[in-house]
């Protein structure tokens, strides 16, 4: 019976601390919820460079971006295919905003534009680049009964990883700033069917928690922006809801993770998600996943044959 006491004893401690510990990592946890998600970081402006690079600006998330940035006062370079819709939002944020604007009109998809890229951003004061530039499938498939393969695996390389190397490369060499690498929930997990494009995320998610490392000591701050599904035309969706976000709503509340969070989903509902996501097991993850985009391939594929 004596010897039962220390044993007892030892066991409440064990237990106590235990307790204590979870209590402690909750609280931590509920401090920092609040922290992000509830004040936020107001500290993203021209103070930290004149400029703002934006590619993929014309539309959706890269838009938005821009015209928060020009909201708080930093002029903005936008960079898209089209010569057209760039003059069109270029003279929409200068009207709006009363910011100066530069434009460059390149395809992605190519490897030899970045030279014209460098040319134009030369000498400018660059304080934020948004790498949002992308490009998904246009319905979930198999890899290898993906149309046009081969050219599907070299647009989604150039667009989704080249770019992001290649145009961060031409701001690293500043003594301050952001990078903000726009990556996806499907770069956090797995998503087949959306085989590339999913692995292509990741990449950029890695690239972005490296290069955040590698040059934070310089006053770089690299943060991967990973959001679930945002109301846009790349996502195919046009009403925004509580858990599909308009970009404006997204971008809103994203900006204010900078300097917080150096890997985000940028909205909070998405956190939840990923938070979700991450806890399923990994064969109920998949189920889910695959049947989802089984469902979303079969009504493309219907759809297509009827027209």
């Amino acid at each position: 019976m004596d010897s039962a006491v220390p044993a007892t004893g030892f066991l409440y401690w064990v237990g106590a601390s235990t307790v204590t510990y979870l209590l402690l990592r909750l609280s931590y946890s509920l401090f920092r919820a609040v922290r992000v998600w509830g004040v936020g970081n107001e500290g993203v402006g021209p103070w930290l460079g004149a400029w703002a690079v934006v590619t993929g600006g014309t539309d959706g998330i890269g838009k938005s971006y821009a015209e928060e940035l020009a909201k708080r006062g930093m002029k903005v370079v936008l960079i898209s295919r089209s010569q057209d819709k760039l003059n069109q939002v270029s003279s929409e944020i200068t009207e709006k905003f009363k910011v100066e604007t530069k434009t460059i009109a390149v395809d992605f998809t190519s490897e030899d534009i970045y030279d014209k890229i460098k040319t134009a951003l030369a000498g400018l004061e660059i304080g934020i680049l948004v790498n949002n530039v992308g490009m998904s499938y246009e319905y979930p498939e198999y890899f290898l009964e993906i149309p046009d393969l081969d050219n599907t695996i070299k647009k989604l390389i150039s667009i989704n990883i080249l770019s992001v190397c290649k145009v961060s490369s031409f701001v690293t060499n500043l003594s301050k700033g952001v990078i903000l690498n726009i990556s996806s929930a499907s770069g956090m997990h797995p998503v087949p069917l959306l085989t590339i494009y999913s692995a292509s995320k990741a990449f950029v998610d890695f690239f972005s928690q490296c290069l955040h490392e590698e040059y934070k000591s310089k006053g770089i701050f690299v943060q991967s922006v990973l959001p679930y599904f945002v109301a846009t035309k790349l996502a195919k969706i046009r009403k925004p809801t509580l858990d599909k976000p308009s970009p404006e709503t997204f971008v809103e509340s994203a900006i204010k993770t900078v300097g917080l969070q150096s890997r985000t989903t940028g909205y909070m509902i998405h956190s939840l998600m990923g938070l979700i996501n991450s806890n399923l097991p990994r064969w109920i993850y998949f189920k889910i996943t695959m049947g989802f985009n089984k469902s979303l391939r079969a009504r493309y594929l219907k759809k297509a044959k009827k027209n």
